[in-house]
């Protein structure tokens, strides 16, 4: 394998851990963030602070950069989940843009010029190994009590209420452990550019990563990981038309939100039980059908 693909699959498995956090707030949770970016500099800066200032294990720079940014968000949460539609966002949007202001004043930490020698600790496999991790922390949450309390808080946020579920709680616990899968992201993207810098974690970033989770299907996990494959790939792919290569991702996008307005999996798993079900629907769709065919075909005759 090349450097050059073994990088694209590498950037892709550290976009794919933070838009599974994102699936989790968005697609499941029902909130939309534009601060991500803010979570992924936490996680970043607080990883580089521990491999290259504190000379700690990389493994302890990881959990370091999921636990500050877990614990930034149980911060912004207290005072923003009680807002209501697009307030929410605004707000997020909000502390993204504070937290890459903070960072490029701050010249502790190397300010607006960022922080070269960071240890290059990321690696192919504790990528793929944490994307593992990752994917089945998620898919077991989804499917737990907890999950289930998040998709009827997205349903209908009135109506979980009154069914008795604490909606400030599940929001809460949706948009910590959100962040904390972004801060792991963070900490991945720091060993592994070797440098940081504050404009690396811009809006632009938080858009990305929500253009993602929505081109993959909201509420899918699977979806999730297809769009951040894809969605990580396709630039590279485009370089060949040079400075209209953005010009023909976006429009790339556009062209397939419009073909498949839920997303490319529409809420749909790639596990077995969902599978069978659906080759089950399929089956009994077609025999629906030929029955109708007949059916008709019998009724033409009686009508001759």
């Amino acid at each position: 394998m090349s450097s050059y693909i073994e990088g694209i699959i590498m950037l892709s498995g550290i976009n794919l851990i933070a838009v599974l956090g994102l699936s989790l707030l968005t697609g499941f949770a029902g909130l939309f963030s534009f601060g991500h970016a803010g979570f992924m500099a936490i996680g970043a800066y607080s990883a580089a602070i521990c491999t290259t200032i504190l000379k700690l294990p990389f493994a302890v720079g990881i959990a370091a950069g999921g636990a500050t940014a877990a614990g930034a968000s149980w911060l912004i949460g207290r005072a923003t989940l009680k807002l209501k539609g697009d307030y929410f966002c605004i707000a997020t949007l909000g502390f993204g843009e504070a937290i890459r202001l903070i960072l490029d004043n701050f010249q502790g930490l190397g300010g607006a010029r960022g922080w070269p020698g960071i240890p290059p600790s990321t690696t192919i496999w504790n990528i793929l190994i944490l994307d593992v991790i990752g994917v089945a922390l998620l898919a077991n949450l989804v499917r737990s009590r907890h999950g289930r309390n998040m998709i009827a808080v997205r349903e209908e946020e009135l109506a979980a209420q009154v069914a008795g579920i604490d909606v400030f709680k599940y929001k809460m616990l949706a948009l910590v452990v959100s962040a904390a899968y972004a801060g792991v992201a963070g900490s991945l993207l720091a060993h592994y550019m070797t440098f940081i810098q504050p404009k690396m974690f811009s809006m632009v970033k938080s858009t990305e990563l929500t253009i993602i989770v929505i081109f993959g299907g909201l509420g899918s996990i699977s979806g999730s990981v297809l769009g951040a494959v894809v969605l990580t790939f396709l630039p590279e792919l485009l370089r060949a038309v040079d400075k209209w290569r953005l010009v023909v991702y976006g429009l790339a996008v556009i062209g397939i939100m419009i073909g498949r307005p839920r997303g490319l999996m529409g809420g749909f798993e790639l596990t077995p039980a969902s599978l069978r079900r659906h080759f089950a629907d399929r089956k009994e769709a077609k025999a629906a059908k030929a029955a109708q065919v007949a059916e008709d075909a019998e009724l033409g005759k009686d009508g001759l």
